[in-house]
């Protein structure tokens, strides 16, 4: 299980569902620098990645079965099997469509501008798939993020 601290943003009951542990919140991940100085002017060079991509967080949801509040600093995991799955179906399907498609449209047509057309649409469509079997709810409900415990700030005791 793949580990990180988040936010809860807001709380939401799942579609059908009267159980609270069935409830289902929107996270965000709480940024860690090693410095303190990104997003300013100063610093090692990443204020420019900073002043460019706005340093945003994305706020994601997962299922809150721990029941906790808006507010609350928790620990949410996603299964290393699922990220991998997602990643080879992001990535490879794409990528094998395309190959599939430049193939097709050489043996039938010929010509490396047909390589070309084929290996366009072939990505297309691959991208298509991906988008409209990730939409399907039985993929996110088994690829979806879950909370699995509150995260307590660590206290270090210093003896004298």
């Amino acid at each position: 299980m793949i580990e990180e601290r988040a936010v809860v943003l807001s709380l939401e009951r799942a579609i059908n569902s009267t159980l609270p542990s069935d409830a289902i919140a929107t996270l965000e991940i709480e940024r860690k620098t090693a410095c303190g100085l990104c997003g300013q002017t100063r610093g090692c060079g990443n204020s420019i990645w900073g002043k460019l991509f706005a340093h945003r967080s994305a706020a994601f949801k997962a299922q809150n079965r721990i029941n906790a509040k808006v507010g609350d600093s928790v620990i949410v995991g996603i299964d290393e099997k699922a990220l991998l799955r997602s990643a080879l179906l992001l990535y490879m399907l794409p990528l094998a469509t395309l190959l599939i498609g430049a193939i097709l449209a050489t043996q039938i047509y010929d010509t490396n501008s047909s390589a070309m057309i084929g290996a366009a649409t072939g990505l297309v469509l691959g991208l298509l798939w991906v988008k409209g079997h990730t939409m399907s709810s039985s993929y996110f409900t088994l690829q979806q993020p879950v909370i699995l415990r509150l995260a307590f700030e660590e206290t270090v005791v210093k003896f004298s």
